[in-house]
């Protein structure tokens, strides 16, 4: 799993990938952020559907076809189709942005790669939080997307 996330550890993308997120300490989640949360889900997806449609012929050229691009939760790791934004406040919740497709990638066990929205750890029942403030999700995704084309 660390494969696919090893471009978050090289130490000059470190601080650049912080800089996305926000991290909410255990007293400020509550329901306003859950209300947040279910925002950033819904756009989340909106964004996924329409970047689905605009790669999947360049995916598609380069042999990698079925480019499926969405939100997916889980607790503690485990993938549950029922879960909804509504358990945002669930410790061990996580919801992400999934891309993956059939094709040549680093490895088959898992997304080609996904971009994380919403963590609510249970060590010390803090978040964190990816902040549209500071930084625009349809680039972002369109950014891993293009990472994605130019991988051989």
């Amino acid at each position: 799993m660390f494969d696919k996330f090893k471009r978050y550890y090289k130490k000059d993308k470190k601080e650049e990938i912080d800089d996305k997120y926000l991290f909410i300490p255990k007293d400020e989640i509550n329901e306003g952020l859950k209300r947040n949360i279910i925002k950033l889900e819904r756009l989340g997806n909106e964004l996924s559907k329409v970047l689905q449609v605009e790669y999947s012929n360049e995916f598609e050229r380069q042999g990698k076809s079925n480019l499926k691009i969405w939100v997916c939760r889980d607790i503690d790791g485990d993938e549950i189709n029922e879960l909804t934004s509504d358990s945002c406040l669930e410790l061990e919740y996580r919801s992400q942005i999934a891309i993956d497709y059939e094709g040549p990638k680093n490895d088959e066990d898992f997304y080609a790669d996904a971009l994380p929205l919403w963590s609510y750890g249970c060590c010390k029942a803090s978040g964190t939080l990816y902040d549209i403030s500071k930084d625009d999700l349809e680039t972002y995704i369109e950014e891993i997307l293009i990472e994605l084309l130019e991988f051989k």
